[in-house]
């Protein structure tokens, strides 16, 4: 496919591929509700067309894409297992409970997906810096996807961030900025891109609107995966845990390819685990303006801590007549280590958000026993151990295995199956 153009998500306006994307999004818009652009591509979407010999990751899906393979900058992304969850999954009251592992990505983050698609055109454009303002993932993909092609890597971020990730970043070799004031990320970026031609792949001008909207359509290969993973049938429901909204645009813009195709009979209804309830506000009054909310708690679930949300999500949850769940800290930790201890899938907070909003959504009948539900895990517990460990206990050594054994006797309740 080519591009050749984009239009407008909220009022439909055309405009040539070369339109700078400064953030700002679609001009005829921006000034009373800005949105973000979709792609205009020369042929519709085939997804019947994967040669035999594609690779084994997102870029199976190359034509669906807005670069050429031969520009693929790859570290092996996508492909993750969509895995049932036989114990998790009744014991919230769905029988059909699927998740997707997106912690099983390079950098343990379904931002991978975004920025192998970033840098593979930030490189193909002559680009040299690639940066973004992150809390972590989507700094950490960047630094690895820019090391893997040569390019360098600029992370502004702000104090409070995931100290993991944050280490992570420099493992790759990127510059952190962390900055006192989370604004002032904004204008740095902005700065950078006029001054430097930097090419910025995150938002970097308020109100958001989204991140980069060709890197978006990385994010359709979820949806893609899903249906093929499940034999072709798409799910009654799709839960993400929704910042900006970017993979959830992008995975009902995959399941709308897949629809427009014929490749599914139906469209899945989308879930958004948000935290401040920027989102289940605009839905229950109607509004086509997000309001920036007024956080009542410092959020565990760091990634998607943002006040306010973007109309691309708004859009998405209306199409596909979709909810917004607001979720507090009660229940990240515990749900965490219930997902591990059940399912061997070890989560970031953020990620096991899709869970609790399913228990919601269960108690109130929204969702049926029956109903087949796929849960988006998008990162790994790693990332956020700090977060999420609290102080670390005394360890007991054992001198001996006769020390082990009478321990084990007085607490068997720790090792017996549960």
């Amino acid at each position: 496919m080519t591009l050749v153009g984009f239009s407008c998500i909220r009022c439909c306006a055309s405009y040539p591929p070369s339109i700078a994307i400064d953030s700002r999004g679609c001009p005829a818009c921006r000034d009373a509700a800005p949105a973000n652009f979709k792609p205009i591509y020369d042929s519709p979407v085939d997804l019947c067309s994967i040669a035999p010999n594609a690779p084994r990751s997102l870029w199976r899906y190359a034509h669906a894409l807005p670069c050429s393979p031969k520009d693929a900058v790859s570290l092996g992304e996508g492909q993750t297992p969509l895995v049932k969850a036989a114990r998790i999954g009744p014991a919230l009251g769905a029988r059909n409970l699927f998740i997707k592992d997106e912690g099983r990505n390079p950098t343990w983050s379904h931002k991978d997906r975004f920025s192998t698609v970033a840098v593979s055109l930030a490189r193909s454009q002559g680009a040299k810096v690639v940066a973004t303002a992150s809390s972590g993932n989507a700094g950490a993909s960047l630094a690895a996807y820019a090391a893997r092609a040569g390019l360098a890597c600029v992370v502004a971020t702000f104090g409070g961030s995931a100290t993991a990730m944050l280490a992570q970043i420099r493992k790759y070799g990127a510059t952190v900025l962390p900055l006192a004031n989370k604004m002032e990320r904004w204008t740095l970026l902005a700065e950078a891109a006029t001054r430097y031609g930097w090419f910025v792949t995150s938002p970097y001008h308020a109100p958001v609107i989204g991140s980069h909207p060709l890197a978006i359509e990385g994010y359709k290969t979820i949806a893609y995966e899903i249906v093929e993973q499940s034999g072709g049938i798409a799910p009654d429901w799709c839960i993400l845990p929704v910042c900006y909204g970017d993979a959830l645009f992008g995975v009902w813009s995959g399941f709308q390819d897949l629809y427009a195709q014929g490749a599914i009979s139906r469209l899945p209804r989308l879930v958004a685990a948000e935290v401040h309830g920027s989102l289940a506000q605009a839905l229950a009054t109607g509004s086509d303006t997000l309001e920036e909310r007024s956080p009542a708690f410092d959020s565990l679930a760091v990634s998607i801590g943002a006040p306010r949300s973007t109309y691309q999500a708004l859009k998405a949850l209306r199409e596909s007549s979709g909810c917004a769940v607001p979720l507090s800290n009660d229940g990240l930790v515990k749900m965490q280590e219930r997902l591990a201890r059940d399912e061997g899938i070890f989560a970031e907070l953020a990620s096991v958000t899709p869970l609790l909003a399913l228990a919601r959504l269960r108690e109130e009948g929204v969702i049926a026993p029956d109903d087949h539900v796929v849960a988006v895990v998008t990162a790994s517990g790693l990332k956020d151990l700090d977060r999420s460990a609290g102080k670390a206990e005394h360890e007991t050594i054992f001198h001996s295995t006769d020390e082990a054994w009478d321990w084990l006797g007085r607490n068997a309740a720790a090792v017996m199956v549960r």
